[in-house]
């Protein structure tokens, strides 16, 4: 008798999401939605908060130098970035890693607000925090304590 598993074991959300929202995100013209969700951090937060990328076009039979097309809510700031091109292209490029856009066409218009960012936990007890930090002192890689740290904080603040 085959013995055959179910599952596949435990995966991620990030991984599983992917595979729901790269044909989107395709559809579109984006590799995978890292540009739309990292936006500000590429073109910085005011830019990124008055500015978001619809889609990029590519000439036929290619998928680099394309045309990115951007929704701006302010007529000022879209003659800004027509001065502007040339470095947004290149902080997008090197984003990318790659020649991706060549041109940027600006169409002016409402841009969905951003999730805002969830807010600090409450602050935790000194008796909370040192239980916390002892029980973390054998984690050696500095990501990892950092991020078990930050959950710890949130857990004991919601107590």
């Amino acid at each position: 008798m085959k013995n055959s598993k179910r599952g596949r074991g435990v995966r991620t959300l990030a991984a599983e999401a992917a595979k729901i929202t790269k044909p989107i995100f395709g559809s579109h013209g984006f590799a995978d939605g890292a540009v739309v969700k990292d936006w500000p951090t590429i073109v910085g937060a005011h830019l990124g908060a008055h500015s978001a990328p619809e889609q990029i076009t590519y000439p036929q039979g290619r998928k680099n130098a394309g045309t990115l097309h951007l929704k701006i809510d302010s007529g000022a700031l879209a003659i800004e970035l027509q001065h502007l091109e040339p470095v947004l292209v290149e902080r997008i490029n090197g984003y990318f890693g790659f020649r991706a856009v060549d041109k940027l066409k600006i169409t002016q218009g409402p841009v969905p607000e951003r999730a805002e960012a969830p807010p600090l936990p409450p602050p935790i007890s000194k008796e909370s925090e040192s239980a916390l930090l002892s029980s973390l002192t054998d984690v050696e890689d500095s990501d990892l304590k950092r991020a078990l740290e930050n959950l710890g904080r949130a857990v004991y603040g919601r107590e």
